[in-house]
């Protein structure tokens, strides 16, 4: 996936500048930076909900000039269907790209037990925690079977226990989909913890203004990857970086 000169402004304010990234296949990838920096709007950039006023964004050979099967978005706030039980919030995106019930049914049911939701199929996204409605945002991504998994703060809006929790689960889906990761995240240990890279964006507007390879051995998830002394010097590092742009 590259993301090549990107442009955006709305109205007067200028979200982004000449932003280029490129993102290997399988590779997960973290945005961060000041908030109002435009991590977001890169990310709605790349899932083609915002259209750049200059560059463009090319995923699979294919230049992003709307929501496509390529990339599929997990929302910070969720954005369930109230109304729907889990299996039916699940097989949303593949309601819309036609799929038949049968199969629409088969691959929901497969993803939400992967997300650790088997046996929740049949409730509401009101009967559940937190954690476990993101893990119906989740389900519902991975249902579709995208090429590039994008996370918008994915987990602000969950405690600290249940944050860790789907991280090591997030690492863990990651590491059998093999799917090309980017997350939007304001949490230094969580880019570090997860990523392969993490790119800094500058205040407004924003551009990159630094990369940082995470050279962390993986697997990582249960293996007290945050207690060693790497970590904490990669943290520092993102946070020497990110003070300066204060």
């Amino acid at each position: 996936m590259v993301v090549d000169g990107v442009s955006k402004a709305f109205g007067t304010v200028q979200a982004l500048v000449d932003v280029h990234v490129r993102v290997r296949a399988g590779e997960f990838l973290s945005l961060i930076g000041p908030s109002g920096c435009g991590k977001t709007t890169l990310l709605k950039t790349i899932a083609g909900l915002v259209a750049p006023d200059s560059g463009r964004v090319v995923v699979g050979g294919r230049t992003v000039e709307g929501p496509g099967r390529e990339c599929s978005v997990v929302f910070q706030d969720f954005a369930l269907l109230p109304w729907a039980t889990v299996q039916k919030n699940a097989e949303f995106g593949l309601l819309l790209r036609g799929v038949p019930a049968a199969a629409r049914a088969e691959r929901a049911r497969g993803v939400i037990a992967k997300v650790g939701l088997a046996g929740f199929e049949h409730a509401y996204p009101a009967q559940l925690s937190g954690g476990m409605q993101q893990r119906v945002g989740l389900a519902r991504a991975l249902a579709v079977n995208p090429q590039v998994l994008l996370m918008d703060e994915p987990f602000a809006s969950i405690d600290e226990q249940t944050r860790r929790v789907f991280q090591d689960d997030l690492l863990q889906l990651w590491s059998e989909e093999r799917k090309t990761v980017v997350l939007v995240t304001h949490s230094m240990e969580e880019a570090i913890y997860l990523s392969d890279r993490v790119v800094v964006l500058s205040p407004r507007p924003g551009r990159v203004h630094q990369v940082l390879d995470v050279p962390l051995p993986r697997p990582r998830e249960g293996a007290g990857v945050r207690a060693t002394a790497e970590f904490a010097r990669l943290v520092d590092d993102l946070w020497k970086v990110l003070r300066k742009l204060q």
